[in-house]
């Protein structure tokens, strides 16, 4: 257990930090997940900008690395592009 006040302080915020970017990437994988399981392309083209959206503010916030978030958006689009119609 921390004894300085700063120490305490930093558990504090740390925790609070760490709650805040838990709902972020909930957030994020959600969508990512409702995408993945649409069954039609109009479907998944429909869910497609939540799903960008909440990738990229996920990698504003620095609650995952921009480059993952690169990486998972363009396997969405080509997850979509390769759905048949």
């Amino acid at each position: 257990m921390a004894h300085l006040k700063q120490s305490k302080k930093r558990t504090r915020t740390n925790e609070k930090a760490r709650i805040r970017n838990l709902r972020q990437r909930s957030a994020m994988k959600s969508a990512v997940k409702q995408l993945r399981q649409a069954e039609t392309k109009d479907a998944a083209k429909a869910v497609l900008p939540t799903a960008m959206s909440r990738v990229d503010k996920a990698a504003k916030k620095n609650v995952i690395h921009r480059n993952a978030a690169a990486r998972l958006k363009s396997r969405m689009a080509k997850r979509i592009a390769a759905m048949g119609k």
